[in-house]
């Protein structure tokens, strides 16, 4: 609900700038025009930016020798994603690496990490290439951090102005703890102390868990949108804040495009406006029309990052040029609900209401409580819509890196087939007639309400498949909703709710709920295909 408030709010502000602008273009200037820096040091400041020839050679090849590899793996794939509840496939493709166990969304894709190597976790990759390449990109992690870590020092952006305290600003720094002596920076990258608050501020935001690589040739494309503000050309990313961030916190980007002597020749050209051939990365002031708006090429090797809040004040778009084009944009992703920890967790706390009787071994529940009972349903689609089905809608892509998260999915899924029992034991009790008829009609109530909920997920998600090629999510829904007519459940809920809105649901709930099914058999025919 509160994601949809957003979506229509971003479109009322989009709609009334482009109305104000009519035919007319706002300015935008690149690095040669006379008055770049000027606007860049007024109103983009906290935009930094890195040449190629700053970055060590040694890690320019491991990565760009990472990203052609992953390439070659066919590791790269292109997400369909939701924007105003429409499905769209973007033009760009992707893969998500990062700290084992966790996850990114955006634009409501749920992607999984490719886990790097990281102590403590046995991972197999699929192949010694692939491991390479994870590697080389942890490596670049770890460089952009430190690199992100100076640029926040150099502007004193340690803390969010509004939290700063004046004694804090105005304390030595001689007696306070160094990144050094922590480990994050050695002495001849930084020799700034900082108080041991603002170091836990440079970590928090500079300690990035994931990076989601892109790739596209602008060249295989149909068609490419076109910056709507500017004139400022092809995108290959339209204008956005990135999301699901944590506050404040650092976005980190490097780019290699492959760039051959026809790009080169380009380059020499004066051209007015930005290079067409070249790869840039644009920015504005979110929601103005005053400001104008920076193009900065971007070529091989070089890196950008942006600071504090700027993510949040300013929209940046990607500008296709001709060239192929791969980039890492290494980010602090808010992983409160997106981490196995987390779900796990989650799934722990709801199977609490899940009792077994020690002599005859049949199941029931704890507490018929509504809250108790809301709470469950609400975890269990959680678990289902949030968890099983966006990693089996994205079909078999991580198996081309690597099996990792195939156990912890299994694992979900047992949680969720003792879920669905829950529901089931829920439909019996209230059924029963020793429960009073209030407590029952409020429990039923409550109940509906998630069930309803579930209902529209999964008509939203049998939609969506037919968007593309997701055969494992069939056969995995296929696994689990066989044999609805013969199953308990689906007649429960047939002879429980009566009243027209709830018979309305049961028709829906017939063709949809259901309880049977091997799951584990259906991943192991999957795996083997």
């Amino acid at each position: 609900m509160k994601r949809r408030a957003g979506e229509r709010e971003k479109e009322r502000k989009k709609k009334k700038l482009l109305e104000e602008l009519g035919e007319n273009r706002l300015p935008y200037v690149t690095p040669a025009d006379a008055d770049f820096h000027q606007l860049w040091k007024t109103k983009y400041s906290k935009l930094i930016f890195g040449k190629s020839d700053t970055v060590p050679e040694e890690l320019h090849q491991m990565v760009q020798e990472g990203f052609l590899t992953l390439r070659k793996h066919d590791c790269f794939f292109q997400d369909l994603v939701r924007i105003k509840g429409k499905d769209f496939v973007t033009p760009v493709s992707r893969i998500l690496i990062g700290n084992p166990g966790c996850t990114y969304k955006y634009l409501n894709t749920r992607l999984f990490t490719v886990p790097w190597p990281t102590e403590g976790y046995d991972i197999n990759y699929c192949s010694p290439q692939i491991q390479d390449a994870c590697k080389a990109l942890i490596r670049l992690n770890d460089y952009l951090h430190i690199e992100a870590v100076k640029a926040l020092q150099g502007q004193n952006l340690f803390e969010p102005k509004e939290t700063k305290d004046t004694t804090v600003i105005d304390r030595e720094q001689n007696f306070a703890t160094s990144l050094t002596e922590k480990g994050s920076v050695s002495k001849d990258q930084s020799s700034c102390c900082v108080p041991e608050d603002d170091y836990i501020s440079l970590k928090n935001r500079t300690s990035y868990n994931l990076t989601l690589l892109n790739y596209m040739d602008p060249l295989q494309m149909l068609y490419l949108k076109q910056e709507p503000y500017f004139g400022m050309g092809s995108m290959a990313v339209s204008w956005h804040h990135d999301e699901n961030l944590v506050e404040r916190s650092t976005v980190a980007v490097y780019s290699y495009s492959c760039e051959g002597s026809a790009v080169e020749e380009s380059n020499e050209q004066k051209l007015k406006g930005r290079d067409p051939a070249v790869w840039h990365v644009g920015l504005k002031v979110a929601w103005d029309i005053e400001t104008p708006g920076l193009a900065i090429p971007l070529h091989q090797g070089d890196f950008y990052l942006m600071l504090d809040d700027l993510n949040m004040t300013h929209q940046h778009c990607v500008l296709a040029g001709f060239s192929p084009r791969f980039s890492s944009t290494h980010r602090v992703a808010d992983c409160s609900r997106g981490t196995l920890e987390y779900i796990f967790g989650r799934c722990e706390l709801a199977l609490q209401n899940l009792q077994t009787d020690s002599d005859s071994k049949a199941l029931s529940l704890k507490s018929l409580e509504t809250a108790v009972v809301k709470q469950v349903e609400e975890i269990h689609n959680e678990v289902e819509f949030e968890w099983l089905r966006q990693f089996w809608f994205q079909g078999k892509r991580y198996l081309k890196c690597t099996d990792w998260w195939l156990k912890p999915m299994a694992k979900l899924e047992e949680f969720w087939r003792k879920m669905e029992i829950m529901t089931s034991l829920v439909l019996s009790e209230v059924g029963k007639e020793e429960q009073i008829e209030e407590q029952r009609n409020e429990t039923i109530s409550c109940f509906l309400l998630v069930l309803t909920e579930r209902q529209r997920l999964r008509k939203e998600w049998t939609a969506r498949l037919s968007m593309g090629d997701h055969h494992s999510l069939f056969i995995w829904c296929l696994g689990q909703y066989q044999d609805c007519e013969q199953c308990p459940l689906i007649q429960a809920a047939c002879a429980k709710f009566t009243s027209a809105a709830a018979a309305e649901y049961n028709s829906a709930f017939c063709t949809s709920l259901g309880i049977h099914g091997s799951c584990g058999e259906t991943l192991q025919r999957m795996i083997q295909r």
